[in-house]
């Protein structure tokens, strides 16, 4: 979480009422923290500072620092401890112990895998899934990483060691750690080579692992960490002389143990890549989608483009066929965000807010190494399988729009016997469906006129109106659907193709096309709303311009975010209509305006 930079934003003093609630917040956490404990860590008249701060990948975290040293941490509603707190109580989380070469792996954002675990005679810890936990390095007993338990221990043996062991969240030499007076991990070593687990054993080391060779481990420092010039490039500006040396004091084993243990660690990365989250599986496919979109759709004449198109016509258009886009499902949940991470952490674009509200890519590193070695999937995407059309521009589809209604407080009770809750959305033919069921099971189709349906009090009270109460009686069917559509809540969904569909409560704005003055009486055609049609403006207005040989603009559209509104010169009307409804096969309910085309004059 910490392996990169975070973005702090705000920095405020822990009041009296806060203290007391940490502290006990802390007590429920850490049953094993006596109250001197805690007190040491949490006094009453030191001041500690809350920051709160956002993460690279947009998680927000608080953090509550004294004397200048991140001392826990909360993530969704949860304290962590980080190093500086454990290295004074190293006993407070169940311990998982490792080797040496591992601890660049974690510094680096890995997970540790359970094939990187050296396993002590009494066995695992006992933890369960989500378990707070800590990792070391063998013989020194001061923690180098805090994570959560990926299962419980159980399931680690039962899995024959093999798999994701611990998500590690903050680790030394992290960006968190730098955050605080950057000092080295104890040498905290065990008297007569024992280990003392969270539960009070005592755990015996053997032989082997507990054997060193100085000589070896002088070379094996210097031929996998470099020196302390190499750390340095290696980690950022954090690492310093001293953070070098205190790496050195970290006890090292042989040279055999340590190649085993890593090939063990690059196989357990393999494992790891196979157990991916659905949500690491959508950070990928978000990547593999924006490389993609920038080394084969995007060209240097094209920009600066909004982010919004780039978004909807390139990265969407990149992705394989039988896999949906959503952002929402990713760790970033914002586009804003995703781009900000490419910006900042692997310069491959520039994000400007060239007007207020609207982000666009005014750059691109053609020459970054990620995006050079990028290698565009044989699976083709929607985009790939498409046609040119004519005008080199590549084939639109337009989105499949299908009107919904949503059941409403007042209607519940008259869907209920279907199982439909407010806001459930559906088709007019399943409330037809649904209403017709309702009447024949109660019995309400007038014996006398079977055109008409007798009024219960379920009927009454969700279609009528206060007044109409003793006057109506029956109603025709007709009346009776138009009055249950009437008050439900209308809304559209919208499929675009290769992505997940969309509902949204309204109506659907359609496109508009209007005429307006400008100066000396010149007429201009205005088109908006091209954007929810998944229409680039930038597009349309090229194609009118070949198409009319009048120049085009495009204008950021007052009040409405990521909207842009295409100016031509002149009446064109009627061409922007055929563009519409011939190349793009816009239905012609969903365009208005049409009927402000120029009426052409009868000849005498």
């Amino acid at each position: 979480m910490f392996a990169k930079p975070f973005r702090v934003k705000s920095n405020t003093v822990l009041k009296g009422s806060d203290r007391r609630k940490l502290k006990a917040d802390l007590s429920a956490a850490f049953p094993s923290l006596s109250a001197d404990k805690l007190s040491e860590l949490v006094p009453n008249k030191e001041e500690i500072n809350v920051v709160k701060i956002y993460a690279h990948k947009g998680e927000a975290v608080t953090l509550y620092v004294l004397h200048k040293n991140p001392i826990f941490f909360e993530v969704e509603k949860r304290l962590y401890p980080t190093v500086y707190v454990l290295w004074r109580h190293p006993s407070l989380l169940p311990v998982f112990r490792t080797w040496a070469p591992v601890l660049q792996k974690l510094i680096g954002g890995a997970d540790l895998m359970l094939p990187g675990v050296v396993m002590p005679s009494c066995g695992l810890p006992d933890v369960q899934q989500g378990s707070c936990c800590a990792v070391l390095i063998v013989n020194n007993r001061a923690p180098v990483a805090v994570g959560k338990a990926a299962v419980s221990s159980t399931e680690m043996q039962s899995s024959g060691m093999k798999g994701r062991g611990v998500c590690v969240l903050h680790t030394y030499m992290d960006y968190l750690w730098a955050f605080g007076d950057k000092s080295n991990p104890p040498s905290l070593p065990d008297e007569d080579d024992e280990i003392e687990d969270t539960n009070g054993e005592k755990c015996e080391v053997s032989e082997k692992e507990e054997h060193r060779d100085d000589d070896d481990d002088d070379d094996y420092h210097h031929h996998h960490f470099g020196t302390c010039a190499e750390e340095q490039q290696s980690f950022g500006e954090i690492v310093t002389d001293q953070a070098c040396c205190g790496f050195e004091e970290l006890n090292l084993t042989e040279k055999t143990e340590e190649d085993k243990v890593e090939s063990s660690n690059e196989k357990g990365e393999e494992n790891q890549d196979e157990q991916k989250t659905p949500q690491e599986e959508m950070d990928a496919l978000l990547l593999q989608c924006f490389l993609h979109a920038l080394k084969s759709k995007i060209k240097k004449s094209e920009l600066p483009l909004l982010t919004s198109t780039f978004l909807r016509n390139h990265m969407f258009t990149c992705c394989p066929s039988g896999k949906q886009l959503d952002i929402k499902k990713s760790s970033y949940k914002k586009l804003s965000k995703f781009l900000q991470v490419m910006q900042q952490q692997h310069n491959l674009i520039q994000v400007k807010e060239l007007t207020k509200g609207v982000e666009s890519i005014v750059a691109v590193d053609w020459k970054n190494q990620q995006l050079r070695s990028f290698s565009i999937p044989e699976e083709a995407g929607v985009e790939e399988m498409a046609v040119l059309s004519g005008e080199g521009e590549a084939l639109y589809h337009p989105p499949e729009i299908t009107t919904l209604y949503s059941v409403s407080a007042r209607l519940e009770p008259l869907f209920l016997v279907a199982n439909k809750r407010k806001g459930t959305t559906m088709l007019p033919a399943d409330v037809r469906s649904i209403i017709t069921e309702y009447v024949k099971k109660n019995e309400l189709v007038d014996e006398n006129n079977k055109n008409y349906v007798t009024i219960n009090p379920i009927l009454c009270d969700c279609l009528l109106e206060k007044s109409e109460y003793q006057e109506i009686e029956s109603l025709k069917w007709d009346d009776l659907f138009s009055r249950t559509l009437g008050r439900m809540q209308e809304c559209y969904q919208v499929v675009f193709p290769g992505q997940a569909a969309t509902v949204k409560k309204g109506h659907i704005e359609p496109i508009d096309i209007s005429v307006a003055s400008r100066g000396s009486n010149k007429k201009v055609t205005l088109i908006k709303n091209l954007e929810v049609y998944g229409l680039d403006p930038a597009v349309v207005a090229t194609a009118l311009q070949h198409r009319v040989q009048a120049s085009a603009v495009l204008q950021i559209l007052p009040g409405a975010k990521d909207r842009v509104l295409v100016q031509i010169q002149g009446n064109q009307v009627h061409q922007v209509g055929n563009l519409l409804l011939d190349r793009y096969q816009i239905p012609r309910k969903y365009i208005q305006g049409l009927d402000k085309a120029p009426k052409g004059g009868k000849k005498k």
